[in-house]
């Protein structure tokens, strides 16, 4: 008998991942604006629903690391659904201390670029399978504002 159950079991197994899953991906991160106090980095993760009906998105976790240190992270909890059999796009905000990238800048050089990770975890819930995390990341360079650009009217943002 318990082999009949062992079948079935991988039957079942093989038949959800062959399923089809929404698949995502994670733009570059950028500045979207900056004041005297702080920056804000801006991404945005584009995920194509497979399915013909919307999908609840449970939450959104993301990770903002350079130089092996984490400078922000953050969980956006239930923002949302996928649309059905669409692409749905979500803006990720990354609120970082600009006396934090003052202190990182010390400890990396002095050319005002930053290597940085964005780690995000997307947690939806899909129909039989339950919550299933989708994880991404990407990396690249960022170009920082100066001290000139902030004191000198160069700013992207507002108090």
């Amino acid at each position: 008998m318990s082999s009949l159950i062992d079948k079935a079991k991988e039957f079942v197994a093989e038949k959800i991942a062959q399923m089809p899953k929404p698949e995502a991906s994670l733009k570059s991160v950028s500045i979207k604006s900056f004041t005297r106090d702080f920056i804000l980095f801006h991404s945005e993760v584009a995920v194509l629903n497979p399915y013909s009906h919307s999908i609840p998105i449970c939450q959104l976790s993301y990770a903002l690391k350079s130089a092996g240190r984490e400078v922000a992270s953050g969980t956006m909890p239930d923002p949302g659904s996928l649309t059905a059999s669409a692409e749905t796009k979500l803006e990720i905000s990354v609120k970082v201390p600009y006396d934090f990238l003052i202190s990182l800048m010390r400890d990396i050089g002095r050319d005002w670029d930053i290597d940085y990770e964005m780690q995000v975890g997307l947690t939806i819930d899909l129909p039989i399978i339950g919550d299933f995390t989708i994880p991404l990341s990407t990396k690249g360079e960022i170009k920082l504002p100066t001290l000139s650009d902030l004191f000198g009217g160069g700013g992207g943002g507002d108090d």
